[in-house]
């Protein structure tokens, strides 16, 4: 892990935030190299959860306000519970310092934590004692607008944005379900301790889609395409599973096939962005650790130095958010479905005496009218309650009927379920750096390689004259420009020897180099590297663009565009 984490800082894949200040924990920056890497996985993201689905891509604030996180709950109860010396004044998340020192999982009450404490007499770093555990909310608030302003928070997920845009949302896509909706940004969580690098952040990106589902059809229409997939599943019981995703699903592994077609798409992205097979596994939540408004949970998790770690959770959200929003807000937040054939129903219908209603309500009779008509009753009543312009009004049997009436019902209308994949894409990528460092011996000698997938490679094609002299500077940067142009990823070096600069595009994962040499004046020519093989072939300067895009995005071999070259 440190030889790894070196090689990144000094690459320029990633910094430690405020570094001359310092540093703080929990915070990031995306060096030149990192930045690239990760809009590229971004990009590869939009691919399959965007524009190979029913979905569209929205940006909304970082900044909510209060009235958004005590609807989606996140004020009250996204908390960690925190424990924090007496002595030293430093605060730790309880579990984590208790399973770093104890080496036992606690469960996350204030109440599982004080027993331990006491049990194991435990103690500060320091030596010091520990005040009694409480519970630390991990949003950082804000104030929005001058003065005391209005209370606000940075959001500690990028959903909260789509769930209340749900109405416009669905207007879009013409109330037709299934639909999905994108965000990728930062969010933010105060985390208590943060210890683990780029695992563990205060400030984070995240790619997320919201997938809106009618209740009863938790199907999609494009299973069949992951459905033979074989994958790699452990269940709530700790039990292992190598079996196909229809399989699965058939068995009551995974809840349902649309659960089952984003396990099988996630798996299919991660695998194109660099993630091992062998080191990738979905693992279901427990029921005491599974969201109380989740059906099902499935996490993506990837071997790494850090242990397995979550990279993406795929959850059954149900209609959870969207009623909390519509309760809170007070907008009907559902969708109306129509049926394939009218079908008639038998209710019972109030039917308000208007001859009443008008002397005893006045100017409201209509209005309690309406209200009235809106209602469903399954007996005799004696009186009912309505609300009329943010008023409750009471109504008596003398102003209304109840009458039985057979009517033709053509949809109903639903609360969408959400099934949610949602990605940290700083720990993908991190995953990604580390599953393709690797190392191997050339000319007698150790190289560090980053054998990263040719498509999301930082820079794709370096450019070396082979003497740091004219003309072969000015053809390098001639090249250069030309590749540019084509929309490559192109950098230039014509520092130290050329052997040097190979194992430096090899450490930062750059697939090719491409080489001036003397036969280049000759003949219009110039050699290819692989980075994988070291193997090198001549190829004609004007198919030089046309060859390497083709390479960029495949895995082919190099040796099939041109006659193998041997520097002498």
């Amino acid at each position: 892990m440190s030889e790894i984490m070196e090689m990144l800082i000094r690459r320029g894949f990633l910094w430690q935030s405020f570094e001359i200040y310092g540093g703080m924990a929990g915070f990031i920056d995306y060096a030149p190299l990192g930045n690239n890497l990760r809009r590229k996985i971004e990009n590869i993201w939009r691919k399959y959860f965007v524009i190979n689905e029913r979905a569209a891509e929205i940006d909304t604030p970082t900044i909510g306000i209060e009235e958004v996180f005590i609807a989606s709950g996140h004020a009250t109860s996204f908390t960690d519970v925190a424990i924090e010396c007496e002595n030293c004044g430093r605060v730790y998340r309880a579990d984590h310092y208790v399973k770093e020192k104890l080496g036992i999982e606690v469960d996350e009450t204030v109440e599982a934590v004080k027993e331990v404490m006491e049990v194991y007499d435990l103690k500060c770093e320091c030596g010091g004692r520990f005040k009694d555990p409480a519970p630390m909310n991990l949003m950082f608030s804000t104030t929005i607008g001058p003065g005391k302003g209005k209370k606000g928070y940075l959001r500690p997920e990028t959903a909260q944005g789509m769930f209340v845009d749900f109405k416009r949302l669905a207007n879009f896509f013409r109330e037709k379900l299934p639909f999905g909706v994108a965000q990728i940004g930062r969010a933010y969580r105060n985390e208590i301790s943060p210890r683990q690098g780029v695992i563990r952040l205060r400030e984070f990106n995240q790619a997320e889609l919201e997938f809106f589902v009618h209740p009863g059809e938790k199907k999609h229409p494009h299973f069949s395409l992951y459905a033979k997939d074989v994958v790699k599943l452990v269940d709530k019981f700790d039990s292992q599973h190598e079996i196909t995703l229809e399989e699965a699903v058939e068995k009551g592994i995974i809840a349902n096939q649309i659960l089952a077609y984003f396990i099988g798409k996630t798996r299919r992205f991660l695998l194109e962005i660099g993630i091992k097979d062998e080191k990738l596994r979905f693992r279901q939540h427990k029921d005491d650790e599974r969201a109380h408004y989740a059906t099902d949970c499935w996490d993506a998790e990837v071997l790494t130095s850090y242990g397995w770690i979550e990279v993406v959770g795929i959850a059954d959200r149900t209609n959870y958010d969207l009623k909390r929003h519509s309760k809170f807000s007070g907008e009907d937040l559902s969708v109306f479905v129509p049926y394939e054939e009218p079908v008639k129903v038998k209710r019972r219908k109030i039917v308000p005496i208007l001859s009443k209603l008008g002397p005893e309500f006045r100017q409201k009779a209509k209005k309690v009218a309406e209200a009235l008509e809106a209602l469903n009753v399954e007996a005799d009543l004696d009186e009912v309650e309505v609300e009329v312009d943010g008023e409750k009004v009471k109504v008596t049997k003398e102003f209304f009927e109840i009458q039985e009436v057979e009517e033709e019902v053509t949809g109903e209308k639903v609360i969408p379920h959400v099934i949610e994949p949602s990605f940290g894409l700083d720990r993908i990528t991190y995953s990604v750096l580390e599953h393709a460092f690797d190392k191997d011996v050339v000319d007698g000698e150790e190289r560090r390689v980053l054998r990263l997938k040719r498509w999301v490679s930082p820079i794709e094609v370096a450019v070396l004259p082979l003497l740091s002299r004219e003309p072969f500077e000015s053809k390098g940067m001639e090249i250069v420009q030309m590749l540019r142009e084509e929309g490559i990823f192109t950098d230039y070096d014509d520092s130290g020897s050329i052997g040097r600069r190979y194992r430096r595009f090899d450490e930062i994962g750059t697939p090719f180099c491409v080489t001036v040499d003397h036969q280049t004046f000759e003949d219009e020519t110039v050699t290819i590297r692989d980075r994988d093989t070291t193997a090198q072939v001549r190829v004609k300067l004007g198919e030089l663009p046309s060859i390497l895009k083709e390479l960029l995005r495949s895995e082919k071999d190099i040796t099939e565009f041109g006659e193998v070259f041997r520097q002498v």
